[in-house]
């Protein structure tokens, strides 16, 4: 631009409107500048809008992370606060059969699921080492297999030596040992299902008991009165029956687990017997 001037100021040296083309360069320059200026202002106006939003939105962001954690503390500030309501000296007890039930009914879980075996590929086993190897292959088979299907088999090639049908009485004798030993501690958690409504219910009558009691003492019948031992008589029963509920809901898919190991042990059973009965014809 300043080149631009220069060449004008010369040409205009030379020529009659050279002062007219002096102030028209002049007043074009002060608008130039003039839109410049507002030009400036305005893109500062918008970066300092741009750089306000930003501050604005991370607050809104943190506001929202901030509101499950406040929810998640809000929780358990009520659980804590109904724990506390229903009386510890009853809600204790409540307490102790949840954890107690949920601790053994999680075992049984895990033993049960680590006594599933997969009979089929089991069978195809021992009957390729008995004919292989005979029965000592076929022991150790069994011997590598955990589960009482393979228990039962080890079993059952233990007697062979004694008939066949020995061998069909030991595998109904070990049959029911190994049946026993899955059905281990589930009378427990049948116990605490009945035991934790009994305590909330316990509960209920002890503060019923109470809230009568401050009526005979006061003389008078009044809500404010009797409303502390009618919450302790609802907050001991409400949690003896959500207990018993959860209870017994892995109370029920153990039973259904357990009988569908019976099941399984038994048509391997019958399995089992089959191929010993050929490997004796076989001999």
């Amino acid at each position: 631009m300043k080149k631009l001037f220069a060449l004008i100021a010369v040409i205009g040296m030379f020529t009659l409107s050279a002062s007219n083309v002096a102030f028209a360069q002049t007043d074009d320059a002060n608008v130039t500048n003039e839109e410049v200026t507002q030009t400036e202002s305005a893109d500062s106006t918008v970066v300092e809008k741009a750089e306000t939003t930003p501050a604005e939105v991370p607050a809104s962001e943190d506001n929202a992370a901030d509101e499950p954690a406040d929810a998640e503390k809000s929780f358990h500030k009520q659980v804590k606060k109904l724990f506390i309501d229903g009386g510890p000296e009853f809600m204790t007890f409540v307490l102790l059969a949840l954890i107690l039930g949920l601790a053994i009914a999680i075992e049984r879980i895990l033993y049960l699921n680590f006594a599933t075996t997969n009979t089929t590929k089991l069978l195809n086993k021992v009957e390729a080492a008995l004919n292989e190897g005979g029965i000592e292959a076929a022991k150790e088979v069994c011997r590598n297999t955990r589960g009482p299907v393979a228990s039962i088999f080890y079993q059952s090639l233990m007697k062979y030596d004694e008939g066949i049908d020995v061998v069909e009485k030991s595998i109904i004798a070990y049959g029911s040992v190994q049946t026993g030993l899955l059905e281990k501690n589930l009378s427990w958690v049948s116990l605490f299902i009945s035991l934790a409504p009994m305590l909330g219910f316990m509960g209920t009558v002890i503060g019923m008991i109470k809230a009568f009691a401050d009526i005979e003492a006061a003389g008078d019948i009044s809500a404010s009165l009797v409303a502390a031992g009618i919450k302790v008589a609802l907050i001991t029963t409400v949690s003896g029956l959500v207990v018993a509920m959860i209870l017994q809901v892995f109370y029920n898919y153990l039973v259904s687990k357990i009988d569908g190991l019976v099941n399984t042990m038994e048509d391997a059973s019958i399995s089992m017997i089959d191929i010993l009965v050929k490997y004796n014809l076989k001999k």
